[in-house]
């Protein structure tokens, strides 16, 4: 996600001076037990030493038709005709019969053009945020609202197959938006048993890996996140393991002092929503390495699997 506008201000860098040894010791640490856990799981894929000062990307311009590897854009995912995105997607018997999952794909493909509407404030309930931004984008041009409804649309498929009925806050079906107020309300009227945002990172060349943004202690105005936050923080847990485990990707370098997850104050998302909801950073757009992943169909398919695996684990305890 582009950290320029509304939910998206930069969290204050963090440098790691953290080794293995420190590491494996933080890890009694009833905090980041979860996230070393996860960084276990795939240590020999990092290499990555200390994060440099950390950086936003800018938003993207107008959306390509394809990715840089030529993987395919999300309207080519083989779905047909796409149900609005606050209606039930039809559920197959399953396990997750009876749950329902909101998946929130992080901004839109039509942001770019209407940026009076998504720079319009909306209440956060600590403060007051832009609607929506553009969304970040690879150096070559594939855009994270092009990968974002990509992933969100792999991942409702097996979330069907599970059994769940599945919503979407957009669907790439409406001009611009929703605004982020907007989208934790979907999640909160479709009283859902969980929801994820679903993003990709425009940090600097360098900082590299996912993390999973879960919400912090908020009480203010209409932000109550207070019953939310240990079901939360189960859910991005459970996510992230098993994306690291499907997808191969080691934890953020640069976020999260190498656990994979951040607690944030300021995204209205996680703010206004009353149900179990985390964010995933799935990479960053801006780097070479993480952009061949991100731009990659087969590894698009895993991500997907991967947050699936997390939040089945979730819904199933």
């Amino acid at each position: 996600m582009s950290y320029v506008g509304p939910d998206f201000e930069p969290p204050q860098p963090r440098r790691s001076r953290r080794g293995p040894l420190t590491v494996a010791v933080a890890a009694l640490v009833p905090g980041a037990l979860a996230g070393w856990l996860v960084w276990q799981a795939v240590a020999d894929d990092s290499g990555d030493g200390a994060a440099p000062q950390q950086t936003r990307g800018a938003a993207s311009s107008a959306p390509s038709t394809s990715s840089a590897s030529g993987s395919p854009t999300p309207s080519s995912t083989g779905d047909g005709k796409e149900p609005s995105p606050t209606s039930s997607a039809p559920a197959a018997s399953g396990p997750l019969k009876g749950k329902v999952v909101v998946i929130d794909p992080g901004h839109n493909p039509g942001n770019f053009q209407h940026t009076a509407e998504i720079n319009r404030k909306v209440n956060i309930g600590t403060n007051s945020k832009e609607c929506d931004t553009t969304g970040t984008a690879t150096n070559a041009g594939y855009t994270e609202a092009q990968f974002t409804l990509d992933v969100s649309r792999r991942l409702r498929t097996i979330l069907q197959q599970q059994g769940a009925t599945v919503k979407f806050t957009q669907n790439g079906d409406r001009s611009w938006g929703p605004c982020i107020d907007e989208r934790a309300e979907i999640g909160n009227e479709a009283h859902a048993d969980a929801v994820v945002s679903i993003h990709a990172d425009g940090a600097g060349a360098g900082q590299r890996g996912f993390h999973v943004i879960l919400p912090g202690t908020v009480h203010d105005g209409a932000a109550d996140t207070r019953s939310i936050i240990a079901t939360s923080r189960d859910l991005g847990v459970r996510i992230a393991g098993n994306f690291a485990r499907e997808t191969g990707t080691a934890p953020s370098n640069y976020i999260g002092e190498g656990t994979g997850l951040d607690v944030r104050t300021d995204l209205g998302g996680l703010n206004l929503s009353t149900v179990p909801k985390v964010f995933i950073e799935c990479g960053n757009m801006r780097d070479s390495q993480d952009a061949a992943r991100l731009t990659s169909g087969a590894w698009r398919q895993k991500a997907a699997s991967g947050i699936s695996d997390g939040i089945v684990s979730f819904l199933r305890g």
